[in-house]
């Protein structure tokens, strides 16, 4: 969370039980955690009450979509942060869930975004595409914390060429993370647009990387 300064305003999708939302809470002035599983949305309740930290975080039991609506939650029975908004083929159980555009949502509730945060197990271009109007609008674009995975993109309908060239729309700066030297590697939305077409074209490649886009970080 070194990307945060103190009274920042951090956005986490996929907020799970709470880690990332916890530590941001720790620095930001105000957090949106969104979940919709709901025994994650319990235990991320939980946490923010064990660490007294109702009042600086608004928790959302609901996915960010590309649109308002309905729609089912298919669960991991073995990792809770593996559930995902599309029928994988595996015969997951399902629970309804509320899927809200981000843009819809968080207009009118923040005047000003510092981090994004994106984990949604594939439904990451939904999730961007209904937040890019209130992106877009923000006098000053956020940083944008996000796990690549076309495998997962394309199970969901999307790809990741489509995704990268969607943030590319914002026309910012693109980093990998590299978790193992703990640096950000410079990248562009053509480089990791080509990455996405090579792991594409090997059938079942699972592979994946964690990108952060936005203006340059203090590094």
């Amino acid at each position: 969370m070194d990307l945060l300064h103190p009274g920042a305003v951090f956005v986490d999708v996929g907020a799970n039980i709470g880690y990332f939302t916890v530590l941001a809470a720790t620095t930001a002035g105000k957090v949106f955690a969104f979940e919709p599983d709901p025994e994650n949305f319990r235990l991320l309740e939980a946490n923010l009450a064990l660490n007294a930290l109702q009042r600086k975080v608004t928790a959302v039991p609901a996915a960010l979509a590309e649109e308002d609506g309905e729609g089912r939650l298919y669960l991991s029975e073995d990792n809770l942060g593996d559930h995902q908004i599309y029928a994988a083929g595996d015969a997951r159980e399902s629970v309804p869930i509320e899927l809200l555009s981000g843009s819809h949502y968080l207009q009118g509730r923040l005047d000003s975004l510092d981090l994004l945060k994106v984990d949604t197990q594939g439904s990451e271009y939904g999730v961007m595409a209904g937040l890019m109007p209130l992106l877009s609008a923000l006098a000053r674009p956020p940083r944008i914390l996000l796990e690549l995975t076309p495998l997962s993109l394309r199970h969901a309908g999307s790809s990741g060429r489509a995704l990268v060239e969607l943030l590319g729309e914002l026309r910012q700066s693109f980093w990998i993370v590299d978790h193992i030297e703990h640096r950000l590697v410079a990248s562009s939305c053509e480089e990791l647009a080509g990455w996405c077409d090579d792991v594409d074209a090997v059938a079942g490649d699972a592979g994946f990387m964690n990108i952060l886009v936005g203006p340059t970080p203090a590094v």
